[in-house]
Protein backbone atom coordinates (compact mmCIF):
# COMPACT_ATOMS: atom_id res chain seq x y z
CA UNK A 1 0.00 0.00 0.00
CA UNK A 2 2.97 2.02 1.03
CA UNK A 3 4.64 1.85 -1.82
CA UNK A 4 1.88 2.40 -4.12
CA UNK A 5 1.07 5.74 -2.95
CA UNK A 6 4.80 6.55 -2.83
CA UNK A 7 4.79 5.40 -6.83
CA UNK A 8 1.51 7.66 -7.46
CA UNK A 9 3.01 10.56 -5.36
CA UNK A 10 6.23 10.08 -7.62
CA UNK A 11 4.14 10.05 -10.94
CA UNK A 12 1.80 13.16 -9.96
CA UNK A 13 5.17 15.44 -8.84
CA UNK A 14 6.83 14.39 -12.26
CA UNK A 15 3.45 15.77 -14.46
CA UNK A 16 3.50 18.97 -12.11
CA UNK A 17 6.87 19.55 -12.84
CA UNK A 18 6.37 19.15 -16.49
CA UNK A 19 3.37 21.17 -16.92
CA UNK A 20 4.99 23.61 -14.61
CA UNK A 21 7.66 23.86 -17.27
CA UNK A 22 5.09 24.04 -20.23
CA UNK A 23 3.67 27.34 -18.67
CA UNK A 24 4.55 30.76 -20.26
CA UNK A 25 6.98 32.83 -19.05
CA UNK A 26 5.62 36.11 -19.72
CA UNK A 27 4.15 36.51 -16.54
CA UNK A 28 4.39 36.63 -12.99
CA UNK A 29 7.03 39.41 -11.64
CA UNK A 30 8.28 41.20 -15.15
CA UNK A 31 4.70 41.91 -16.39
CA UNK A 32 3.94 43.60 -13.30
CA UNK A 33 7.33 45.87 -12.79
CA UNK A 34 7.26 46.44 -16.62
CA UNK A 35 3.38 47.00 -16.86
CA UNK A 36 3.51 45.82 -20.64
CA UNK A 37 0.40 43.87 -20.23
CA UNK A 38 -2.41 44.12 -17.52
CA UNK A 39 -4.72 41.34 -18.17
CA UNK A 40 -4.57 38.35 -20.35
CA UNK A 41 -6.94 35.83 -21.48
CA UNK A 42 -5.75 32.07 -21.40
CA UNK A 43 -7.17 30.19 -24.70
CA UNK A 44 -6.48 26.68 -26.32
CA UNK A 45 -4.16 24.80 -25.21
CA UNK A 46 -2.66 27.19 -22.47
CA UNK A 47 -5.83 26.89 -20.89
CA UNK A 48 -5.70 23.62 -20.88
CA UNK A 49 -2.27 23.31 -19.40
CA UNK A 50 -2.75 26.47 -16.47
CA UNK A 51 -6.05 23.60 -15.35
CA UNK A 52 -3.81 21.06 -15.56
CA UNK A 53 -1.16 22.47 -13.05
CA UNK A 54 -3.56 23.62 -10.70
CA UNK A 55 -5.70 19.63 -11.09
CA UNK A 56 -2.30 18.32 -10.66
CA UNK A 57 -1.25 20.82 -7.40
CA UNK A 58 -4.24 19.75 -5.46
CA UNK A 59 -3.32 16.17 -6.52
CA UNK A 60 -0.03 16.44 -5.36
CA UNK A 61 -1.43 18.32 -1.64
CA UNK A 62 -3.81 15.38 -1.39
CA UNK A 63 -1.30 12.73 -2.03
CA UNK A 64 1.09 14.64 0.18
CA UNK A 65 -1.44 14.42 3.03
CA UNK A 66 -2.66 10.33 2.47
CA UNK A 67 1.54 9.76 2.71
CA UNK A 68 1.73 11.31 6.08
CA UNK A 69 -1.34 9.87 7.43
CA UNK A 70 -0.19 6.23 6.61
CA UNK A 71 2.99 6.52 7.86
Amino acid sequence: MKIALLSIHIIVTIILIALILLQNSKGGLQSGIGGSQMYRSRRGAERIVFIGTIGMAILFLITSIINLVVH
